[in-house]
């Protein structure tokens, strides 16, 4: 009997033991947690696309426009030596609202919960912007005449592309990512400016008729299909809904840098598919 009592207590000692060392190599029991846990469940690497909706405005300044123009038209005359007349500032800014849609394709990379990445954007859209302005000097040229000039000028911009080459950088919370980006702007705009400088020049110790000379001068400069370049720069968040179909909501602004200085702010709702 003594035997049997020993063995048995040997075999549950054995067993406790067992137990015990089983139990020691759980994580909870060690006081840390599992290694390389982070707060993101969706894995936001890969290639991805989408399509997006845009709505926004259009600002541009048509102050300079047409001074080009002019002094093309005045070059070598008197009474723009005098009057400086295609320095006028006959117009201003304007503000147009606007719509498009378009797409986008990029590439995600992912440390933890860090993305970095590269973006296409793309939008075909419809940004207009019109001013007309004009203004009447009188001045006293070198040849004598007093020259009593109107200076009339009208600028029309159409923008019917946009796109950006971006750099992203974002933090994920599982399938919630917010971004900010900023890049290159590539666009495409038709340009339409009209200059109309009229008047009369009158000297009245000239002999007739040259005491009295008209002034009328015209000239439009249609610029089709006119590449237009600035930068992009921006923030959005983009949510994952189930698989790997995602929503976007983002705010961009560009900058375009032509003969009629031009920002473009926009809204965006997209839909896009990461692979």
């Amino acid at each position: 009997m003594r035997r049997v009592v020993v063995v048995a207590a040997m075999i549950i000692g054995a067993v406790s033991g067992a137990r015990a060392a089983d139990l020691s190599d759980l994580p909870i029991l060690r006081g840390s947690v599992t290694e390389g846990l982070t707060i993101s469940a969706v894995n936001w690497q890969g290639f991805y696309i989408g399509g997006q909706g845009a709505y926004g405005t259009s600002d541009m300044n048509f102050t300079n426009a047409t001074r080009t123009d002019a002094a093309r038209l005045l070059d070598g005359l008197a009474l723009e030596a005098a009057g400086q007349v295609s320095s006028w500032p006959i117009m201003g800014k304007n503000s147009v609202h606007g719509s498009g849609i378009g797409g986008f394709a990029g590439y995600n990379g992912q440390w933890d919960d860090v993305v970095l990445g590269v973006e296409f954007n793309y939008l075909h859209a419809k940004f207009n912007g019109l001013s007309s302005g004009s203004m009447g000097k009188s001045f006293t040229d070198a040849g004598g005449y007093t020259d009593g000039v109107t200076y009339q000028g009208t600028a029309r911009m159409s923008i019917s592309d946009m796109g950006t080459i971006r750099a992203r950088a974002g933090y994920a919370f599982s399938a919630f990512l917010p971004y900010m980006f900023g890049g290159i702007a590539l666009g495409q705009a038709d340009i339409l400016k009209t200059v109309n400088i009229t008047g009369i020049a009158v000297n009245a110790s000239a002999t007739p008729p040259f005491n009295s000379i008209p002034i009328n001068y015209s000239t439009t400069n249609a610029i089709n299909s006119h590449l237009i370049y600035g930068y992009s720069a921006g923030l959005g968040a983009d949510v994952m809904l189930v698989s790997c179909l995602f929503l976007r909501a983002e705010w961009e602004y560009v900058r375009f840098t032509s003969s009629i200085d031009t920002s473009v702010n926009t809204v965006r709702v997209g839909l896009g598919y990461k692979f």
